[in-house]
């Protein structure tokens, strides 16, 4: 298998755009965002429309570098957390609220796409969830849960329909989440900083913070070249850790996932996938992917705490590629990458003040896109308003994931439900 030749298929069919100059100054802003990711993004795009234009954006690589520009691209409603866990631990009105604001975000990123021509690819035919067992009831239950607590309708797909647009005998049968689509992320996020930067907002790439502190009644961030004196921060830097906050940074834990792309397949794609929706499993462990316009397929899945090599992602994520689609046996992969999330112990959102103009969202791993583009709304909000709708998520808090040990712990968390699931499907023979 040959190695890929660059990091990433997003990066490598990424909307080209003239880049962001690093900061070379001091300057002022009301509002300074750390991270250029969906949350840093979305929280900026939200305050120009709203009006605030004195605000400044600080992205230490490129825009989208991180787990923003290298996801499966999925987008659907719901947390790391899930709807059962969600509603046991809210109660049927919270959780309702809480789920509701990721069930808007994917509207709303429909309308962004559209309202700024953002050319992502974007696919808005849904989500399949694949039964990778026998027993139906995995389906049905969460079926159940989501029509009689959370008003949400997915589709059953018998196993003969689901078999006819996935040509795989690994699976039973599916549910089909209408509500969800699938895009370029990588193109999405530029799409989002040309809109901010089209409104005001002051990006700047290549601009690694290295200190934030108080200077008098303000912010003081400082970066190589330059410092902004701001009255707010918004630190969103999700798995790729700023360092300028130990109990921001504590509280979440950056687990590694994986991804590759094939070679174009032509015809090949045929025979393994009839449908524009995106597809993953219902393992703990589970695979994800979809069709490229392109007919290269692209795989995702695996989560640990190793930023592997793209030689290592590509043996790792083809042994799970054959397992669905044997007839794929031989194809090349062109692309290979791995990514960081961010994960917090309580597998939901972190979105919070200190009170002192300092704010935070992260961990919002697994499910990235609709959860941040709700962050970003409610910060927006919160920022240019006064609006408290962030204290949704006050109870899930910055607890710490006691690293290194917390690494340990999720890892070996989750090579036990990897191992209940082999069982599970060896049970079943």
């Amino acid at each position: 298998m040959k190695q890929p030749p660059v990091p990433s298929y997003y990066r490598a069919t990424a909307t080209p755009y003239e880049a962001y100059a690093p900061l070379q100054e001091r300057t002022e802003a009301h509002i300074a965002i750390i991270g250029g990711g969906y949350a840093g993004l979305q929280t900026a795009l939200g305050l120009a429309e709203r009006g605030v234009r004195d605000v400044v954006l600080l992205e230490r690589e490129q825009i989208g570098f991180g787990a923003s520009g290298r996801n499966g691209g999925f987008v659907f409603a719901g947390y790391s957390l899930g709807e059962q866990a969600l509603l046991d631990q809210r109660g049927e009105a919270q959780a309702q609220a809480l789920f509701g604001l990721t069930r808007a975000a994917v509207e709303r990123i429909r309308q962004q796409v559209a309202r700024y021509a953002i050319s992502c690819d974007m696919v808005d035919e849904g989500v399949i969830w694949a039964n990778w067992f026998r027993d139906p009831m995995v389906l049905r239950r969460r079926q159940s849960l989501l029509a009689d607590h959370y008003g949400t309708h997915w589709d059953w797909l018998p196993q003969e329909e689901l078999r006819e647009c996935i040509r795989s005998e690994r699976y039973f049968d599916g549910l089909h989440e209408r509500n969800a689509l699938h895009l370029h992320p990588l193109n999405f996020a530029i799409g989002l900083a040309a809109a901010a930067s089209g409104q005001g907002v002051r990006i700047h790439e290549n601009s690694d913070v290295w200190r934030l502190r108080r200077e008098g009644s303000r912010w003081c961030i400082s970066a190589p070249y330059g410092e902004v004196l701001a009255d707010k921060v918004v630190l969103a830097c999700g798995g790729y850790l700023a360092g300028l906050q130990r109990q921001i940074d504590r509280a979440i834990l950056p687990i590694a996932t994986y991804v590759m792309v094939t070679e174009p397949l032509g015809d090949r794609l045929d025979e393994c996938v009839q449908t524009r929706a995106a597809v993953y499993d219902t393992r703990f462990a589970f695979d994800y992917y979809r069709a490229l316009p392109d007919t290269r397929l692209l795989w995702g899945g695996r989560i640990s705490i190793r930023n592997r090599s793209p030689r290592a992602v590509q043996r790792l994520l083809m042994h799970d590629l054959l397992r669905v689609f044997p007839q794929l046996k031989g194809v090349k992969i062109d692309y290979a990458w791995s990514g960081l999330m961010s994960y917090a112990t309580h597998q939901m959102p972190q979105i919070g003040s200190s009170g002192d103009g300092l704010w935070w969202a992260q961990a919002f791993g697994g499910h990235g896109l609709a959860p941040t583009c709700a962050a970003g709304e409610l910060l927006a909000a919160a920022l240019s308003e006064g609006d408290d709708g962030w204290k949704a998520f006050a109870d899930y808090g910055l607890a710490s994931t006691h690293r290194p040990a917390g690494y340990l712990a999720a890892q070996a968390q989750y090579w036990w439900q990897q191992g209940k699931d082999w069982f599970k499907t060896r049970l079943e023979g």
